[in-house]
C-alpha cells in the first residue's frame, strides 16, 4: 500500500487514509474474495482478490481489446455497470457468488456504485 504520509496531494492523501483504514477491516478468502474497484479519470478496474494467497481471481476493466467494441459510445457509468457485469460473470463461471466489495477509498456514488449494481446483476452477491 505504500506510506500515505509522504503524499502531498490532498485529495490522494485522504482518499489512502481512507482505504487503509477500509482494508483493515476486508480481507478476502478463496471462497469470498474481495472485489476492488479502481477508478481513475478515463477508466475502471475491478479485481477479485484472494487475500490469502495473494492471487488475483479475476478482472475487467473498460479499457482493454476484448470490452472495446462494447464500450464505444457509451458514459463512463454505462461502462462502469458494464465491467461490474463482466466480473460478475466470470466469478460466477468460477462458481464463486459471493465478494466482498472493496471501494478503495472512493465515495460509493456515481462509478463505484455502478460496479456494484453491475456485479449484483449478474448474481454476485455482497
Amino acid at each position: 500500500m505504500g506510506s500515505y504520509k509522504k503524499i502531498r496531494d490532498k485529495k490522494l492523501h485522504g482518499r489512502l487514509r481512507r482505504k487503509s483504514a477500509i482494508r483493515k477491516k476486508l480481507s478476502g478468502t478463496a471462497d469470498r474474495p474481495r472485489l476492488s474497484v479502481f477508478r481513475s479519470n478515463a477508466h475502471i478496474f475491478v479485481q477479485a482478490v484472494d487475500d490469502l494467497t495473494g492471487k488475483v481471481l479475476a478482472a475487467a476493466s473498460d479499457s482493454g481489446k476484448a470490452s472495446t467494441p462494447e464500450m464505444s459510445g457509451k458514459k463512463k457509468a454505462e461502462r462502469a455497470k458494464i465491467v461490474g457485469m463482466s466480473i460478475g460473470e466470470k466469478l460466477k463461471g468460477q462458481n464463486i457468488t459471493k465478494v466482498i466489495f472493496d471501494r478503495n477509498g472512493f465515495i460509493y456514488h456515481g462509478r463505484v456504485k455502478a460496479v456494484a449494481e453491475g456485479a449484483r446483476e449478474a448474481g454476485l452477491d455482497f
